[in-house]
């Protein structure tokens, strides 16, 4: 790869977090001794680690760009957006081109995008610029700031919000409350009837420090067995009986996650991946 050789130690650091290298995984094992459903999943998909958007930043764009897109379209968006503003970069021969940076997107008039993501894209490139989607930052931040920080920019709501700190931070303890998807499979999983989202959230208080992580292998089966649960319904629980989760994610959840899920389910994020690469990589 072309680059100053000064570089080398940020270059490493970056692929080991997005390869989810940077996260002590060693008490993984003992989660599945405890829990059977995990244990299950971890004999199936042994090593399975999420793998990341480059940054945060990145995340909190692919989140606006494929608002109300099919996957394809947003991903064309995006591999446009690159090649017109992004830097090129030769990686065995072969040229490249990185999605642009916060400097190269601010400002810009994007031609073929709507004004409304044209606004919402430049307010993230100074979120970035300002230090405000540090990966760091919002790792050592309280889940619930952080989340509550993230859907403060235009046009990223709780189910984003989620996605941004998760799959682009890389913060591998965080449960998807907005997400419906997943709330299915987890009830499924553990043989619950009709259950909460806040009932959800005591089950996956168990997988604690790694929910994250096992949301994606319950994510890996749903998409390996698409029939197993599909149809299944999770009732979205109401804001008065919710306490912290119900105000933030009441009646949103279900709106967010049904109109977004095409474009930004958390199980089909492989566009910012190399070829082949999809829910996640497996690693010893």
């Amino acid at each position: 790869m072309t680059g100053e050789i000064g570089d080398q130690d940020r270059v490493v650091a970056q692929v080991e977090r997005i390869l989810s290298l940077d996260v002590d995984g060693r008490g993984f094992p003992e989660l599945g001794r405890r829990d059977p459903v995990v244990g299950e999943l971890l004999q199936r998909y042994p090593g399975l680690r999420p793998v990341l958007f480059c940054s945060p930043y990145e995340a909190a764009c692919w989140s606006i760009i494929g608002q109300r897109l099919r996957i394809t379209q947003a991903a064309a968006i995006k591999q446009r957006l690159a090649d017109q503003l992004g830097d090129r970069v030769t990686v065995a021969g072969q040229q490249l081109t990185a999605f642009p940076a916060p400097q190269q997107l601010r400002g810009r008039a994007l031609p073929g995008l709507p004004q409304v993501k044209v606004e919402r894209l430049d307010a993230i490139a100074t979120a970035a610029l300002s230090g405000q989607l540090d990966t760091a930052r919002l790792r050592d931040l309280d889940t619930d700031q952080a989340l509550e920080e993230l859907t403060r920019l235009p046009g990223i709501g709780p189910f984003s919000a989620e996605l941004i700190l998760a799959r682009g931070a890389g913060h591998p303890d965080l449960f998807p409350t907005a997400e419906r998807r997943l709330h299915a499979e987890i009830a499924g999983a553990y043989r619950l009837t009709e259950p909460t989202v806040a009932r959800l959230a005591d089950v996956a208080d168990g997988w604690r420090p790694y929910r994250t992580w096992v949301g994606l292998l319950l994510r890996t089966r749903r998409e390996a067995t698409p029939t197993r649960s599909a149809g299944a319904a999770v009732p979205i629980v109401e804001p008065q009986r919710a306490g912290h989760l119900g105000r933030r994610y009441g009646s949103y959840a279900h709106r967010c996650s049904t109109r977004l899920s095409r474009a930004s389910d958390w199980g089909l994020l492989v566009e910012c991946h190399p070829p082949g690469v999809t829910l996640g990589r497996r690693c010893c």
